[in-house]
């Protein structure tokens, strides 16, 4: 019989134990291994049992267990050294408020907003790597002490809990969450009300949310829920589930994010005395309309929208996360219209305004679609990649939005993601390290990082370390033997039927993991393309390999379904099925024991879609090596000590059969050939010696590069610092006078233009260190020259004589305007490199207030009649 009511009934602790609940309530115990080990001595079956959930843990212990802790000296001693250690974690100065005596432009506080965070299964409101790199962002940023807020959603289903049916085929079920059972609680007014955010909607309907928040250590999450009685039965569902419903519903969802989402910072600031944030950083371009609502905060107080959009767009960062434009949220123009015309929301806005923002109106881009990353740029004065090589796909991606620009100048720079390593690192890891260099220095190095403690690693003996791998190989094989049993049962097979399991993988064995998401491009079925060959090595009488293998396709997605069920059906044959598993439900309970099992993570999505990857670090930090193709993050940092490369086909362009052909008999290679006999291969004390030496490197040389807290500090140095100091340039006034100046440069645009240029030669025109005089006319119609800069660009040249890796030279303006209202401009160009060398003259808008050159997407090059275009000097 069904419950008509459900509530929770929160337990009353003793009053010795009160703390217990404090440390419950902060998220840092999910990776503060003291206060983990805190809780599970509570009651070690009870904490497995709640997943090692403290809020579920102190409401299932049986009250007589409380009595007996509460009299327990040694525990209450522990109890106080585990909350006097967060209270002064939270309190207390930090690399931040190190930095900030010494550097006053950093931000009072950055809002920092993401649909999705992964901090701890217990919160399970994330899909996969997106919300994975949010929950580490705010971890790393409370380690560092940066003043963060994260804003969020609250979903009531959460993403989805995946199962598989007897032929294969995944099966979502959606559990409700009540976040009261959360660690979790209501942002309330003073009165003791809950605060509520409001967003009018067209009709006359509204959307409300009430505002949950998650203490993060030293960071607090704030996350809306729409599932409140003042809205009616549509609107409650609007933070249902991550990632679902049609295109409406999506807009509802991003809209409350957005909007909202700055509603609600407002609200919490005012409610607690929190700095109000300088910075505002969107997470992909989900939550890209926190820049209307910040906009239409100005419009309240009178500020043009001109003004006020330059005003916001200073203080906004912008990350882009993904090389695929499928990836991106796009809404159809009427759809977007409807919700911002007359009587919905932003009413001090014209919907022709927020239109503009993100209509695709450029060049390869479709008109009548509003482009939520293209929003994002347009209202971010900075923007970043999360690699290298990514930062290097978006600017081509995003090209359009600068014509006339090489990608190369696009002003899109990269911060190359991290991992939290309290996080990821296995408990065994961590002791050892503890073992080595002492329990502090050891938090230390895994949350701030620094070379000299990560060297300490060198200094452990191989006989630990092998010891280490195979320790935690172990652990991954019994938990691998128990989720495979449970999925056997879900999809109806009878316990009789699975003896089977028992067997099922070997400690000694090489074990390789693969998990992350089912998108076509990350290739989950490259492994099968050779079936008897993969056969041949998982069965190798002398060097095997076994491989662990774990992943969600989007529900939507069938034929991400369809390549899971392909996987499936061939870790069911009789004949591999002990050697190769697929585990359903992938999330971070089953990552963390993942990561640190295997010997070798392997990542084969198609080279450059993968924007960074950050599984393999996760991995890498617990002593498992690298097998990838060349993207992401693994582009930028791979070295063969490290790991393995598996080459990529080019120039197969079109023909997906043969690149995938060619490079799964690469990996193939790379697995039988070199990775394996390393594993196996024993030196003279009986110890894979080689292979102990590439954990030692991965350890103590990429260790340190993966870290969230490198990133975070990235972010604070190269963003977060440049966008405060311009968001306090841009006073009202200040705002004013750029967006006027902006409006006068693009109407008198059309009418500047380089007229003549010329270059006369000081020395040996094709010798190093020569030097030339160049000498340019240029047209600037109503302009100045304060408004202008003209630029001569040099650098070596291609076959087609395009300029790369230029290097751009300001010249002077010596005379001007003469009768048809002509200007010259002089200024020296060196030969300052050998080989093909060429230049040419561009002319750029120019204020002090930019935040690039190509802020406004404006330039005039040489015309083909114009003197010499760009000059080859040398060949």
């Amino acid at each position: 019989m069904k419950a008509i009511r459900r509530f929770t009934v929160r337990p009353v602790l003793p009053e010795p134990l009160g703390r217990l609940a404090e440390l419950a309530r902060n998220l840092r115990w999910s990776w503060h291994p003291r206060t983990r080990d805190l809780f599970a001595s509570v009651d070690p079956r009870l904490w497995q049992a709640s997943g090692c959930d403290p809020v579920r843990l102190l409401g299932e212990v049986p009250p007589e267990r409380l009595v007996e802790l509460a009299g327990d000296a040694d525990f209450l001693r522990r109890l106080d050294e585990a909350a006097d250690d967060l209270r002064d974690y939270v309190a207390g100065d930090r690399w931040y408020q190190e930095q900030a005596r010494n550097d006053g432009h950093l931000p009072r506080a950055v809002a920092y907003f993401s649909p999705e965070f992964g901090i701890t299964a217990a919160l399970p409101q994330y899909s996969g790597g997106l919300g994975i790199l949010a929950g580490d962002h705010l971890k790393a940023a409370s380690d560092l002490g940066v003043p963060l807020i994260g804003v969020g959603l609250l979903y009531r289903h959460g993403y989805f809990r995946q199962s598989l049916s007897r032929d294969a085929w995944q099966q979502e079920h959606y559990p409700v969450l009540d976040p009261n059972e959360l660690p979790l609680a209501l942002l309330r007014e003073d009165d003791g009300t809950p605060a509520m955010v409001a967003l009018a909607l067209p009709g006359g309907r509204s959307l409300r949310a009430h505002v949950w928040q998650a203490q993060v250590g030293r960071v607090p999450l704030l996350l809306l829920d729409s599932d409140v009685e003042e809205n009616d039965p549509g609107e409650r569902d609007v933070t249902d589930r991550l990632y679902g419903g049609g295109s409406e519903h999506r807009l509802l969802q991003e809209m409350l994010l957005g909007i909202g989402g700055v509603r609600a910072v407002r609200a919490y600031c005012r409610l607690t005395g929190h700095p109000e944030p300088e910075v505002f950083h969107t997470n992909e371009g989900h939550a890209g309309f926190l820049g209307l609502e910040r906009i239409h905060e100005l419009a309240l107080r009178d500020v043009e929208f001109d003004a006020a959009l330059e005003s916001v767009r200073a203080g906004t960062v912008f990350t882009t996360h993904t090389p695929v434009p499928a990836g991106i949220d796009r809404f159809d123009r009427e759809l977007v219209a409807r919700h911002f015309g007359p009587g919905a929301e932003l009413p001090r806005i014209d919907a022709g305004d927020v239109l503009r923002l993100g209509m695709e109106t450029y060049l390869g881009g479709e008109p009548n679609l509003f482009n939520m990353a293209v929003m994002g740029l347009r209202l971010g004065s900075r923007a970043n990649g999360v690699s290298t090589l990514h930062g290097s796909v978006s600017r081509e991606m995003f090209a359009g939005l600068w014509p006339g620009f090489d990608a190369e100048e696009v002003p899109i720079v990269s911060v190359t993601n991290g991992v939290h390593a309290p996080t990821w690192v296995a408990p065994e890891v961590f002791r050892l390290g503890a073992r080595q260099i002492g329990e502090r220095r050891t938090e230390d190095a895994l949350s701030v990082g620094g070379s000299d403690r990560w060297d300490a690693v060198a200094d452990i003996q191989d006989a630990d370390i092998w010891e280490l791998r195979r320790t935690l190989r172990e652990q991954l094989v019994h938990e691998v033997r128990r989720r495979l049993h449970d999925s056997w049962r879900q999809r109806g097979a009878a316990t009789a039927e699975l003896g089977w399991i028992d067997g099922v993988l070997d400690p000694d064995v090489l074990t390789i993991g693969f998990a992350r998401r089912v998108p076509s491009y990350k290739r989950l079925t490259l492994m099968l393309r050779d079936r008897d060959r993969l056969m041949e090595l998982l069965r190798h009488p002398e060097r095997p390999v076994q491989i662990v293998v774990a992943g969600k396709a989007h529900p939507a997605d069938d034929g991400g379904k369809r390549l899971i069920q392909e996987l499936v059906r061939f870790t069911d044959d009789p004949r591999v099925r002990r050697h190769i598993v697929f585990l359903p439900d992938y999330g971070m309970a089953m990552a963390q024991k993942l990561y640190p099992g295997c010997d070798v993570w392997l990542n084969n999505p198609l080279r450059p879609l993968e924007a960074c990857g950050t599984s393999g670090m996760k991995a890498a930090l617990n002593g498992c090596l690298n097998l990838s193709v060349l993207d992401g993050w693994w582009d930028e940092w791979f070295e063969p000590d490290f790991g393995w490369a598996i080459p990529t086909a080019d120039g197969t362009a079109g023909d997906d059969d043969r690149r995938d052909d060619l490079e799964a008999a690469a990996l193939y290679d790379l697995l039988e050939h070199r990775i394996a006999p390393r594993f196996y291969e024993q030196g003279p004390g009986g110890l894979p010696d080689r292979w102990i030496e590439m954990v030692r490197r991965t350890l103590t040389r990429l260790g340190p590069k993966v870290l969230a807290g490198r990133m975070v500090r990235e972010y604070v140095e190269k963003l977060y610092a440049p966008a405060a100091r311009a968001q306090r340039a841009l006073d009202a006034p200040a705002a004013g006078e750029l967006a006027a100046w902006k409006t006068r440069v693009r109407a008198a645009w059309p009418r500047v233009a380089v007229d003549h240029v010329e270059a006369s030669a000081t020395g040996s025109t094709a010798e190093l260190g020569a030097t030339f005089a160049l000498r340019v006319r240029v047209h600037l119609g109503e302009l100045t020259p304060d408004d202008v800069e003209v630029q001569v660009l040099a650098g070596r040249v291609d076959p087609e004589d395009h300029i790369a890796d230029a290097s751009a030279v300001p010249l002077k303006p010596t005379s001007g305007p003469d009768a048809q209202g002509r200007r010259v401009y002089e200024g020296p160009l060196a030969l300052d490199r050998t080989g093909p060398f060429g230049y040419t003259v561009r002319i750029l808008p120019s204020h002090r207030l930019l935040a690039s050159g190509a802020e406004l997407g404006l330039v005039a090059v040489p015309s083909e009649a114009t003197g010499e275009e760009a000059g080859v000097l040398m060949r």
